[in-house]
């Protein structure tokens, strides 16, 4: 949604609220898509704190579904957004701007580029199903967690390779 900041840049003191829904059903990190399961809306406080100076506050709850780091299951993880934010007025159209202030085009507030920005920076490093999860076999794909596949998953030392040659001829 866009929002349009004029009239909160001009007035001093003036407080304006806004509930607005996230747009967006899906989640793209490098290139990887995740379904966005659940969804609360986002509520944004926009303050003046001085002549050209405002304050946005917000919240947003959002669940994703990631894939596990190790068995690749999906898991909902749970997202608690808190967004705070000082834009000045000065800055709008700035190529400083166009880095620290990405989801403000001119006078207008992108709320699902701001959101976005905000999940990009609270996005889990590695998901894990749970804590002892073993993963998959590198040999034939199986879950490990369902049992063990009975692979050979014996890696021999790559330096002893050349005493093993010796042995094979």
């Amino acid at each position: 949604m866009l929002y349009n900041l004029t009239d909160i840049f001009s007035s001093e003191g003036k407080e304006e609220t806004l509930t607005t829904a996230y747009e967006s059903e899906q989640v793209i990190i490098h290139s990887e898509t995740y379904p966005i399961c659940e969804c609360s809306p986002l509520t944004l406080t926009l303050t003046n704190k001085a002549k050209g100076e405002v304050l946005l506050q917000g919240e947003i709850s959002l669940v994703c579904e990631i894939p596990c780091g190790r068995c690749l299951k999906p898991v909902r993880v749970p997202l608690e957004l808190k967004l705070e934010e000082s834009l000045k007025e000065s800055m709008i159209g700035t190529p400083e701007a166009a880095d620290e202030m990405s989801f403000v085009a001119g006078y207008e507030l992108d709320t699902d580029a701001l959101v976005g920005n905000e999940i990009l920076i609270n996005w889990p490093m590695k998901v894990l199903c749970h804590e002892d999860c073993k993963g998959i076999c590198t040999v034939c794909g199986k879950d490990l967690n369902e049992g063990d596949c009975g692979c050979d998953t014996f890696v021999p030392d790559p330096r002893m390779a050349v005493i093993k040659d010796i042995f094979n001829a």
